[in-house]
């Protein structure tokens, strides 16, 4: 499985990076406006430092006003990949975007359905929101088992990228189905490298060492 980091935060990004953990950025208009910095500024920072698809949205919402934005983002870095929301002028901007060969991420999923709409329209990357899912009672992991097989059994090059990951378990759980990427927030990213036992064993061979060093 490919590690993304969700976040525009380009110190994160370092130190995730610097342990192996980011294989790719995914951003968002709320992430980056978190950093109080230009967008594109943000963007060069973040393809400076990780050599992997770097997702940037477009703001907008008709089709031929998506497609120039997504052109535009194209041209920053060769990494950049153009976050298109599922909405059916967002269908017509992926496959306008993907027959130029620039790679697509189609956004805000919350059904097979729009999975499967998303992969015929030539995504390159499809983004199920499981943690908004579960927020409302729905089985979020649920759709993420149902896009595999569904990717599986039509041979879609699209790649299933699990997004509002909310916890280690959501990470585990997509892993054991197959999917092919989760993007992840820097503080779950953490908590999967910790374990209490780990801590206690560290902490009693630390205690040892010190005891034979008298």
């Amino acid at each position: 499985m490919k590690f993304f980091i969700d976040t525009a935060n380009i110190d994160e990004i370092k130190e995730a990076n610097s342990m192996g953990m980011v294989d790719g950025v995914t951003t968002n208009p709320s992430l980056i406006a978190k950093e109080g910095r230009p967008f594109e500024d943000i963007i060069k920072d973040i393809c400076a430092e990780v050599d992997g698809p770097i997702s940037a949205e477009v703001i907008s919402t008709e089709a031929k006003a998506m497609i120039a934005e997504g052109q535009k983002l194209a041209a920053i870095h060769e990494n950049i990949v153009v976050k298109i929301p599922m909405i059916p002028d967002g269908m017509k901007a992926t496959r306008a975007l993907a027959s130029e060969g620039i790679p697509v991420n189609v956004t805000l999923v919350f059904s097979p359905l729009q999975a499967l709409v998303a992969a015929k329209a030539g995504a390159a990357f499809v983004s199920p929101f499981v943690g908004r899912l579960d927020d409302l009672a729905s089985e979020g992991m649920l759709l993420i088992e149902q896009m595999v097989t569904i990717f599986n059994n039509y041979g879609f090059d699209a790649e299933v990228l699990v997004a509002s990951i909310r916890n280690p378990l959501h990470v585990l759980e997509a892993a054991m189905m197959g999917a092919d990427v989760a993007t992840i927030p820097f503080g779950v990213i953490k908590k999967m490298m910790s374990h209490p036992l780990t801590d206690k064993g560290l902490a009693a061979f630390l205690a040892d060492h010190a005891k034979s060093q008298k």
